[in-house]
């Protein structure tokens, strides 16, 4: 093969692998299928509001996401990929949040936030209280803390990623209008409330398992 061929085979190979790449960035992330129906945590939460936060504001994080990063593998400037770093955090942290079904039970957890809150009411009236405090769209959090004695805390984030260093997050309230307004309107502690009946206790307690081992 001549020194001329074998360039044209190799610039061919390098123009293939990266047409690969770019085609794959762009369908990378689908839409997670929830392990119940939209009106399985009624009257807590509307049929219609999983059906929207679901298919609509789910699915826009979904294709937010895919975008940024075959916008990503697409540029070689480095100013550029600088400037599409916000967009990454902010349909990232879209795409991995979720509600889920109550489930509580003797457990790490419960012992946890007995000794540190009190009791599962107290907790509650904590992070209502917390939550209900923001302004415009964030969220509440409780949060492990790490690098210290076992601690329950609470945390109240703006961002829609979780970006804190000192904290394991262990439960998280979506506090963004989209996520209540249809039906409970501008009365937060309502939605509040009500949100503490689909939290998936199971999953916090698995977090928590986690991050103090």
């Amino acid at each position: 093969m001549s020194i001329l061929s074998f360039a044209r085979s190799a610039t061919r190979a390098r123009f293939s692998a990266t047409a690969a790449i770019r085609s794959s960035a762009a369908s990378v992330h689908t839409l997670p299928k929830l392990d119940y129906a939209y009106d399985a945590l009624e009257p807590h939460i509307s049929g219609e509001i999983m059906t929207l936060h679901h298919t609509k504001h789910h699915q826009t994080y979904v294709n937010g996401l895919n975008a940024v990063e075959d916008a990503y593998v697409k540029t070689d400037s480095t100013k550029d990929r600088i400037k599409l770093q916000a967009a990454l955090k902010f349909n990232g942290g879209g795409v991995f949040k979720r509600l889920y079904i109550l489930h509580l039970h003797d457990s790490p957890l419960k012992v946890a936030i007995e000794r540190y809150f009190g009791s599962l009411g107290k907790l509650k009236d904590k992070m209502n209280t917390t939550t209900a405090a923001i302004q415009g769209s964030g969220w509440g959090w409780l949060g492990y803390k790490i690098r210290s004695s076992v601690r329950l805390r609470r945390l109240t984030l703006y961002p829609i990623l979780y970006t804190s260093t000192a904290h394991v997050p262990i439960v998280g309230i979506d506090i963004w209008e989209h996520t209540f307004y249809l039906q409970y309107k501008n009365v937060k502690p309502d939605y509040l409330n009500a949100i503490w009946n689909v939290v998936n206790f199971k999953e916090a307690e698995a977090r928590l398992v986690e991050a103090s081992n």
